[in-house]
């Protein structure tokens, strides 16, 4: 054979055998003791669900301790409400501090916004009874005598007495008002009214609710919530106008459109639920 066709016939049959070796299966590419060489995997991502998941139920967590006021003061960020500001900032969880804390509590319930004096704690056998209580006698300027309500409570009705009720009653009557009706704030009952919470302990029995009836003005008008509420007059949009306003320091704030129960009073509370109506 020529040299030509036979470097012809070599270049051949190496064409030949790289074709076969490249079309047979990975089994017969790879004998005993030898590796497959590494693939190239594309790295798997984390999901970030488990993550998001945890610390929103740990932020839920901390919420919920502020505002069941269970976070002790000296781990609390926030300063003691001063009664004289308005508008505070988180008010919701700065009241609820007072909750249980009798050393805070007399740091704010001061003159001149409030006058009050602190009772003893009281736990009764029938589930009801107060902590944290005072004999109050004015809150923000307003005389307003109940005789047993709580801290948190009187420091939320002096707030709401003094920079939201007086404001509306210059602007919309001309006058300032001087004093409320009370329709009471302990009563050891169930709550009132509402079917589905009957078998529900009140506010009232642990004497972290008031009632009032009317608004009592410098020029001896008497705004009444059972008088005057359902009227179109300026009386009217007094009432709705402090009402609205209250559910900014009480949790639940029930007016005469609430229920039938309700038609005479507004009912201020700040328990564990939330309803202004």
């Amino acid at each position: 054979m020529r040299p030509i066709a036979q470097a012809k016939l070599i270049v051949y049959r190496w064409r030949l055998a790289q074709v076969t070796t490249s079309r047979a299966p990975a089994s017969h590419c790879y004998g005993w003791g030898m590796q497959k060489p590494n693939e190239a995997r594309t790295p798997r991502r984390r999901s970030r669900a488990p993550r998001i998941i945890l610390l929103s139920l740990f932020a839920l967590g901390v919420a919920l301790l502020f505002r069941q006021g269970l976070v002790p003061s000296p781990l609390s960020p926030f300063p003691a409400l001063d009664l004289a500001q308005p508008n505070p900032w988180f008010v919701d969880w700065r009241l609820a501090e007072l909750k249980n804390n009798r050393e805070l509590c007399p740091r704010v319930l001061k003159a001149p916004h409030v006058a009050a004096q602190p009772i003893p704690d009281h736990r009764g056998s029938d589930g009801c009874g107060w902590i944290n209580a005072v004999r109050l006698e004015s809150a923000g300027g307003v005389r307003a005598g109940f005789d047993k309500v709580t801290c948190e409570v009187s420091a939320a009705l002096a707030l709401w007495l003094e920079h939201d009720v007086q404001a509306i009653a210059r602007e919309m009557l001309g006058q300032r008002v001087v004093s409320i009706q009370s329709f009471g704030s302990y009563s050891c009952r169930n709550i009132i009214g509402n079917p589905f919470w009957k078998n529900m302990k009140s506010e009232h029995a642990f004497a972290n609710a008031v009632d009032i009836g009317a608004f009592n003005l410098a020029d001896g008008r008497r705004i009444s919530v059972a008088q005057h509420w359902k009227g179109d007059g300026v009386e009217a949009r007094f009432l709705k106008a402090v009402h609205g306003r209250a559910c900014r320091y009480f949790r639940v704030a029930l007016s005469p459109e609430y229920n039938q129960a309700h038609h005479d009073h507004l009912h201020l509370d700040r328990g564990p639920l939330w309803r202004c109506k």
